[in-house]
């Protein structure tokens, strides 16, 4: 059979090679000068491939939809996608959080490994060349008019990053089809706060604090781990994390419990013991070995304090309006960043339209989607990647001649 995959990133590579492997005549679509533009760039350049966790903790960290991927994980597992690049010359290694790298710490080093299975089972790459249209007509698929196939793989991602070529292509073959999509939003981003204190705290960096967000009048999520305060608010593993659970949440209220492992009666007593310690000082020189210096007068301020009080006056109820500032600190919650700055989409294809054991449209025989392009997503820490190759095994390896 002639197969189309559309999109050239992880999720289309393993699309085309194992539908390759099933004896199919292959040909890749990539818009771009070279495959795996956005795979480059993941993880900072060193390309966070997967997760060494067991797999049945994968459907935790899948924020979305996480039972449509029953039948992808357990058919192309973390472990596979590691041998997979062991047995192609590319050792891995295992860090903080179990995400898996390749050891040379090279995104280039991976996609070499895509590229080399592809050339491997002659998978015909067409870079440069933009799928612009995709019809069905008489059991056949033609692309750009002219190209006829019996089965596409739309593989194109979402629309984060839009430099790289994800432009949303897959959700207007999608509704050229009438198969139906959710709301796309930002996931795994930066969050824009209001707060006039945030241009002092750029740059600062947190390590073990719990961020907690309070939405949908009753709902309530916290994410313990580091923060990073910049220009505009914070990001940082934590504030990624929470981004997927807010971004379709109305009334959100932040908060930033800064001593998370103490109670408020240690923090209070810790408070005490620091106070005795400085008595004779002024309270915002009191606070140095408690809290990061560029901290200090904000909390102050929010605690009711102008910074001047001398430790020794302070009262019992003043200094716990400052233990409760300190372990609930409010943060003007302003929106989340601009979704081309976010690392996935949120929201896409939608799940019921898909057989999850084949990734094939229910709608329409003989195309299949698989990747970012679906609504399903997960949080940091390799997940999103393992999604993208267990879901393009799928899709290539459902496709037999």
């Amino acid at each position: 059979m002639k197969v189309a995959v559309i999109g050239g990133g992880p999720s289309g590579m393993m699309a085309a090679y194992f539908a390759a492997k099933n004896k199919n005549q292959v040909s890749l679509y990539e818009k771009n000068e070279k495959l795996g533009k956005k795979l480059f760039i993941t993880g900072k350049g060193r390309c966070n491939i997967t997760n060494a966790k067991d797999i049945s903790e994968f459907f935790d960290q899948v924020s979305r939809n996480s039972k449509f991927l029953y039948s992808a994980f357990y058919s192309f597992t973390n472990l596979d996608m590691i041998d997979l690049l062991n047995n192609n010359g590319v050792p891995t290694q295992v860090e903080r959080g179990d995400r898996v790298f390749p050891k040379s710490n090279k995104s280039s080093d991976v996609i070499k490994v895509y590229e080399k299975l592809l050339s491997k089972e002659n998978v015909n790459v067409l870079l440069n060349t933009e799928v612009k249209s995709l019809v069905k007509k008489d059991e056949k698929f033609y692309i750009n008019k002219n190209q006829v196939y019996d089965k596409v793989i739309v593989a194109t991602g979402g629309i984060s990053y839009q430099g790289t070529g994800s432009t949303g292509d897959g959700y207007k073959f999608a509704k050229s089809f009438s198969i139906k999509t959710t709301d796309l939003k930002a996931g795994l981003i930066p969050i824009e706060l209001n707060d006039d204190f945030i241009k002092d705290l750029q740059g600062l960096a947190l390590k073990n604090v719990e961020l907690i967000a309070e939405f949908d009048k009753k709902k309530k999520h916290t994410e313990f781990g580091e923060l990073l305060f910049t220009h505009f608010g914070i990001s940082g593993p934590t504030v990624l994390t929470m981004s997927n659970i807010i971004n379709r949440a109305n009334n959100i209220k932040l908060y930033l419990d800064l001593k998370p492992a103490l109670d408020f009666q240690k923090l209070d007593n810790r408070l005490v013991r620091d106070f005795d310690n400085y008595k004779n000082k002024i309270i915002s020189n009191a606070l140095d070995d408690l809290l990061p210096k560029k901290l200090i007068d904000p909390i102050l301020k929010l605690a009711g304090f102008s910074g001047k009080e001398v430790v020794n006056e302070i009262t019992k109820e003043k200094r716990h309006d400052l233990v409760r500032v300190i372990k609930k600190m409010p943060l003007s919650y302003k929106k989340l960043f601009d979704i081309n700055a976010a690392i996935i989409t949120s929201g896409g294809i939608d799940i019921k339209e898909i057989d999850s054991s084949t990734m094939e449209s229910k709608k329409v025989e003989g195309l299949y989607f698989c990747g970012e392009v679906l609504d399903i997503d997960a949080f940091t820490g390799g997940y999103n990647l393992q999604i993208a190759n267990s879901t393009g095994f799928l899709a290539g390896n459902s496709i037999t001649d």
